[in-house]
């Protein structure tokens, strides 16, 4: 338990050596700092985990100091371990250090290398900070931590507009989820009267029954924090756009970490979402939409990062969808075996960009399954655990596990939704993977690619190979002890046959896929090159308009709004005084004429205008 704020101080003291010493680090000294200390904490987290299985596995908790006393309000800068932030805390630094070390390959050259591990670094002390926080206010700091670092590294590359309006963008939706999250913890503070995690788990059941009004409203303004950072609707725009930043980036906030914080904020909080059915309820509808618009949308998406984003988006939906169904350890099993095969498969897709000297549209790629054999390797293992392919995959597992609490739940519309969504992974998964890696070369840069090597390029992708196979399915989170049972705990009649129908509806799609990009290619284009075709892929290529409805129903607006502000009638009141101020002025300046007798004349006139006056009587 001492070694715990080791896994945050040493993130911390890289970005504070490199953001100090950045005149003074080359490349390699810059990559070897950061790497190094997630490395570390990585190392400190695997004794930490050790430690908690060998004992009882019963929550503990380290106040280091008193953050701020004010009457009652004496939040603490203290951390807790339990099975849930053990859990995470593996996924953040074990995933996060492969991630760094495959950035000293990808990076290579890049200017700015320094401040792009002092982001890093930033970024994992502050997630940490997140899942290790006792309670909503040491929570928070991690939150708007990591929503800083997602800004900074998606505006990595600033020179081009657009990635600083992609930033930009992502900053200001996930705000918008920050604000709910932010009253949600002054009403729960209001009602409570403490942010301290366990308190609240206690204190709710005892002062407020299921259903009440406000445990309803404290979850669902909870729930819209959760939205934005996890990138669900309808706060769900930023994250296709967040595809600006540099691949490693993509993998580790955008698809191992930062937009799962939604996930593990609902779990932490499970027992008020326990209080609030129609809010959990909620959770799972939202979940099942994204899922099934994310999965339409990574269909007719031509970059292989944006398809990428869109299952990410997708995943957390079934995530969601688990949450809402009350199955929390099945939202955090998918939750760290997602980690697994989706930073996996985003560093495959680096590896491919970096090869194919930056491209990564799907037309211009096309005959790299030779030239590139550990890249395709990691695609087919890692699309088939995003596939969910039987048995063989850690995804399989995941997946099911959430499938079958929808259906223990009587939950046929989300169980639906879920197979769905199933099916259309399928379909995306395989075109993507044919698209990239069979086929013609589109282009010259696909011709003259060249392959990764060196043990940076190499060992994070066979480590998450491994860890995507069954073998990450046997790792098993400790969360019997914190997080409450499904409603599929104990119940076996019908799992088996739910079971086969996701397998068949996974080795379906798969099939579906490769009859219609690899023997129907042709008849594929001139569908959706005219008529309804050409429309529902212009439709599902922009994500179903949604950036387009904003833009009608809130910028615009705002743009018509700020421009009639400029001639506010208040503000035009506010400036009265002053307007004449500056009348009396110009008035007093024209009489400096500089002329002797005009001053001599306006003093006489002024004697006579006083000697008038007193002799009238004033």
């Amino acid at each position: 338990m001492t070694l715990l704020p080791l896994t945050f101080l040493l993130p911390l003291a890289g970005c504070l050596i490199l953001s100090l010493g950045y005149r003074h680090l080359g490349e390699r000294a810059s990559a070897a700092v950061g790497y190094t200390s997630v490395g570390l904490a990585a190392l400190v987290t695997v004794f930490i985990v050790i430690d908690f299985l060998s004992g009882d596995r019963t929550p503990q908790s380290l106040t280091l100091w008193t953050w701020v006393s004010v009457d009652n309000f004496r939040p603490t800068i203290g951390l807790m371990l339990d099975g849930l932030s053990v859990t995470m805390l593996g996924v953040i630094t074990g995933v996060g250090f492969l991630i760094h070390l495959f950035a000293a390959w990808y990076m290579r050259g890049e200017e700015g290398i320094t401040r792009f591990y002092a982001y890093m670094n930033l970024f994992v002390f502050s997630m940490v900070l997140l899942v290790l926080g006792d309670n909503l206010l040491l929570l928070f700091l991690g939150w708007e931590g990591v929503g800083l670092c997602s800004y900074l590294l998606i505006g990595y590359y600033y020179e081009h507009t657009a990635n600083g309006m992609a930033a930009f963008k992502a900053f200001v939706v996930t705000r918008i989820g920050d604000i709910f999250l932010a009253i949600g913890l002054f009403l729960l503070f209001t009602e409570l009267g403490t942010l301290d995690i366990a308190t609240i788990l206690d204190k709710a059941p005892a002062l407020w029954h299921r259903g009440n009004p406000i445990a309803e409203a404290a979850a669902l303004l909870l729930l819209g924090g959760a939205l934005g950072k996890s990138a669900q609707l309808p706060l769900h725009t930023w994250l296709a756009d967040a595809m600006a930043g540099p691949t490693p980036v993509s993998a580790l906030i955008h698809a191992a970490t930062m937009v799962t914080a939604g996930v593990y904020l609902i779990a932490r909080m499970h027992g008020l979402y326990d209080l609030a059915p129609t809010a959990q309820y909620i959770v799972g509808v939202i979940g099942a939409l994204t899922l099934l618009m994310a999965g339409f949308a990574a269909l007719a998406q031509t970059d292989i990062k944006r398809i990428l984003a869109y299952s990410t988006m997708s995943q957390i939906g079934y995530m969601f969808l688990a949450l809402g169904v009350g199955a929390y350890s099945a939202a955090i099993f998918h939750l760290m075996i997602h980690a697994f095969f989706k930073a996996l498969l985003f560093l495959s897709a680096g590896a491919v960009i970096i090869s194919c000297h930056h491209e990564q549209e799907m037309a211009r790629l096309g005959g790299l399954w030779r030239k590139l054999p550990l890249a395709y390797a990691g695609f087919l293992i890692g699309g088939a655990a995003l596939a969910a392919l039987p048995l063989v995959t850690a995804g399989f597992y995941s997946k099911d596990e959430i499938l079958w609490e929808a259906f223990a739940a009587k939950q046929n519309g989300l169980l639906a939704a879920g197979l769905v969504g199933a099916l259309l992974t399928s379909l995306y998964t395989l075109r993507l993977i044919i698209g990239t890696f069979h086929g013609e070369q589109g282009s010259d840069k696909a011709r003259h690619a060249d392959p990764g090597k060196g043990l940076q390029h190499g060992l994070p992708l066979v480590v998450l190979m491994v860890l995507s196979t069954f073998i990450g399915a046997a790792l098993t989170p400790p969360l019997a002890d914190v997080l409450p049972a499904g409603p599929g705990e104990g119940v076996e009649a019908g799992h088996t046959a739910l079971e086969m129908m996701a397998s068949a509806t996974a080795i379906g799609g798969g099939l579906i896929a490769g009859w219609l990009f690899l023997f129907r290619r042709a008849w594929l284009k001139r569908v959706v090159a005219r008529g309804p075709g050409a429309w529902l892929w212009q439709f599902w290529h922009r994500a179903w308009g949604f950036d387009a409805l904003f833009d009608w129903l809130l910028v615009r607006p705002y743009h018509v709004l700020v421009r009639w502000l400029q001639g506010d009638l208040i503000d035009a009141l506010f400036l009265i005084p002053a307007t004449v101020v500056r009348l009396f002025n110009a008035g007093l300046v024209r009489t400096q004429t500089g002329r002797l007798r005009t001053y001599a004349t306006s003093m006489v006139l002024g004697a006579a205008l006083l000697l008038l006056a007193l002799a009238m009587g004033y």
